[in-house]
């Protein structure tokens, strides 16, 4: 017979419509891995789920954790300022998710098992989101879904458009973290560019699900 974890996973991944499977997941009681033991909160998102742009993090931080909202620190703030300077809200033209949904202790980056039992959550995310565009913030986000291209320097990455074949449809670009930007701000100029850019893209798109977005 199935396990209450398998239980769990099937319900949610059951919502009809991304309001529902937000309200069931949150509800949850997720146990799927140890990262339950410790938490608070499972943390979502934050955002519009008819976003345009799918913004994707590591995991929740003290903050989230405490508040039940993804990016809604320090982190968030640095966030909601690099797009607001692009001329979008992180409310209205953002959907921000996590790789997964509670925080690691200490604030460590999410290990290989945590992430790939959180993973069928992140992929619901991504099929109920109209969003093309997904933004990567930081190198763990970067590593769970293109670990070659991690290897190297961050630096080498960040700012580039590409796509994975085993997510078609969507454009991805890796973005600095902006927790690494606060720790250091010399990668704020370049940052914005980044962003800039990414705001660029949204106004390229004619597809009808990015209709609702100011251009």
């Amino acid at each position: 017979m199935p396990g209450p974890a398998l239980d769990t996973l099937r319900t949610v991944l059951a919502a009809n419509g991304y309001p529902e499977f937000r309200e069931r997941l949150r509800r949850s009681g997720c146990a799927r891995c140890a990262l339950a033991a410790d938490r608070q909160h499972i943390v979502v998102d934050r955002g519009n789920p008819d976003a345009a742009i799918l913004a994707v993090g590591e995991a929740p931080g003290a903050s989230e954790d405490a508040a039940g909202i993804a990016f809604c620190g320090r982190a968030g703030k640095m966030l909601d300022d690099l797009f607001a300077a692009a001329g979008l809200s992180t409310d209205d033209h953002l959907l921000i998710v996590n790789v997964v949904k509670c925080r690691p202790p200490g604030n460590r980056a999410p290990h290989r098992d945590e992430a790939a039992r959180c993973r069928p959550f992140l992929e619901r995310q991504f099929a109920l989101s109209p969003a093309r565009l997904v933004a990567l913030m930081g190198v763990t986000a970067l590593r769970h879904f293109a670990p070659d291209r991690a290897k190297g320097p961050l630096g080498a990455q960040v700012g580039r458009f590409f796509r994975l074949p085993d997510w078609p449809g969507h454009e991805f670009v890796t973005l600095y973290h902006p927790a690494a930007i606060l720790y250091n701000r010399s990668l704020e100029p370049i940052a914005r560019e980044h962003v800039r850019a990414l705001a660029a893209r949204v106004g390229e798109q004619t597809r009808p699900e990015f209709s609702g977005i100011s251009q």
